[in-house]
């Protein structure tokens, strides 16, 4: 029979527990620039005790930066310093309800009530572009067909045709979402009347556009262009093929003309557009801003902050006067949640400018030849190395060099870009990946058009300047930087 009973018992146990102080730091970290804008935009409209400190008396020019002689003057301002990790964020002590809880918030709230004690680096531009190109909406390759569809002279039954495939075009202006015996069973027509709206649209500007494929792409490019090249449009009718492998003997066999004749009808289809919608597709450019600044002062290099843009927050002093006077206990506990919750924000922005202006500091020290020398130099790095040198955990600096940007004097770069795998060498010291492609790069564009490198050969030539690497990495980061193989580069002649 089994006994039941109740009794009492300790048991010791060890667990982390994320605070809310914890989990706000940890996603002001994660976020990229323009998320932290926006969040910290939420912030000041939701929290009222939150606001944005007017003036920029801190502000610095990139001028100023890059002319000071003393890298401890060009160093940014001193920073109430975070704990060592996010992890060791400690929680906000709660209120008291006696005279002494007035005292501490005054003083609790004074030492948070502003962010943002680095130098602001603002990058200044007399010629800002104008309004209208700020606001102005691009046109769509649908909306222009349509404004040429309701100009030409064909009737309301073939304009509602011609509606309906435009309707269909995909971003590079090809007609892949419906064939013309689904589009005349849906519009309730013949085939033969949307062939012949179809070849209509096909004149329209740009000029390729609504075709089903990338032959009939080009033939009607072709036809418009060079309506006497007859060579050119057998070349695209049978030979295209023939033309993404090189083999130029085919095609001048098949045509019946001279390698010379052939190069010139190569150089004709090169000036095509495959994609001729592409010029009114895709977003706007979204320029990049970088997170943080690093300039060379005399032979060190020093570390900015790039807080231009960032809303300077501060504590409203009406709030901070507010819990020092009489009030009812609601009015004034929501006053100390609002407070809290503000000071938290602060402290977690705080924090993160902190670690990124660290882990970077630590980035550039590792990197200092790259710095010097160029993506020739750059050293393998994980990030246990910047981990152990910043006193962090790798999740932490996994967090920071994610979306985030450094302007360098070799460019601009993203902070993950650092961080690569290395490849062995006979010399004893390991090449950075970045650093072979840099140097695959080069060869390549160096290389003899009618002799082009091939894989092997460039395994050949690294082995001699003593860099141990297989033909499919080879292959493999050739594919990465986007380079044809050898047999797709060959010139004509």
């Amino acid at each position: 029979m089994m006994e039941i009973r109740q009794e009492l018992s300790q048991k010791l146990l060890q667990k982390l527990v994320l605070t809310p102080q914890l989990q706000l730091a940890i996603r002001m970290l994660q976020l990229s620039r323009l998320e932290l804008a926006e969040e910290v935009r939420q912030q000041l409209e939701s929290n009222p005790v939150l606001e944005d400190e007017p003036g920029d008396s801190d502000t610095v020019s990139l001028e100023e930066v890059a002319s000071i002689g003393d890298s401890e003057e060009a160093a940014p301002a001193a920073m109430p310093e975070p704990a060592e990790t996010v992890e060791s964020e400690q929680p906000v002590p709660e209120p008291r309800s006696d005279r002494r809880e007035v005292e501490a918030w005054e003083n609790y709230v004074d030492a948070y009530s502003r962010f943002g004690s680095a130098p602001q680096v603002r990058v200044s531009n007399d010629e800002f572009p104008s309004i209208e190109t700020r606001v102005g909406r691009r046109e769509t390759l649908a909306e222009h067909l349509m404004w040429q569809l309701q100009l030409s002279d064909l009737d309301e039954e073939r304009r509602r045709i011609g509606a309906y495939l435009i309707g269909n075009l995909d971003e590079a202006g090809y007609l892949t979402g419906v064939t013309l015996d689904e589009a005349a069973t849906q519009l309730g027509v013949g085939v033969a009347d949307v062939e012949d709206v179809l070849r209509r649209i096909q004149t329209f500007d740009p000029v390729g556009v609504c075709a089903r494929d990338l032959k009939e792409c080009l033939l009607i490019q072709a036809r418009f262009h060079h309506p006497d090249n007859e060579n050119l449009v057998r070349l695209i009718e049978h030979h295209l093929p023939d033309l993404e492998r090189r083999n130029f003997a085919a095609i001048a066999r098949g045509l019946g003309c001279s390698r010379e004749e052939v190069k010139v009808l190569f150089e004709t289809i090169r000036r095509m557009d495959p994609k001729p919608g592409r010029a009114f597709g895709g977003d706007d450019v979204i320029y990049i801003q970088p997170d943080v600044y690093v300039f060379k002062v005399g032979n060190d290099y020093v570390t900015v902050l790039n807080e231009d843009g960032l809303p300077r927050l501060r504590i409203n002093p009406f709030y901070e006067q507010a819990l020092g006077g009489a009030g009812p206990g609601e009015v004034r506990e929501y006053v100390q949640e609002r407070v809290r919750a503000a000071v938290w924000l602060i402290r977690a922005i705080q924090q993160r400018q902190s670690t990124i202006r660290r882990v970077t500091e630590s980035i550039m020290r590792f990197q200092r030849a790259f710095l010097d020398k160029g993506v020739r130099h750059l050293r393998p790095l994980v990030l246990r190395d910047v981990a152990e040198d910043v006193g962090m955990h790798e999740s932490t600096i996994s967090r920071v060099t994610t979306n985030k940007y450094v302007h360098t004097p070799r460019g601009l770069f993203e902070l993950k870009y650092f961080f690569n795998s290395h490849v062995g060498s006979l010399s004893g010291e390991d090449v950075s990946s970045e650093a072979v492609k840099d140097r695959i790069r080069e060869l390549i564009a160096h290389e003899d058009p009618k002799r082009p490198l091939s894989d092997q050969e460039i395994v050949n030539i690294l082995r001699r300047e003593k860099t141990v690497i297989a033909r499919r990495t080879v292959a493999k980061y050739r594919q990465a930087l986007g380079i044809l193989p050898s047999s797709r580069r060959k010139s004509v002649l």
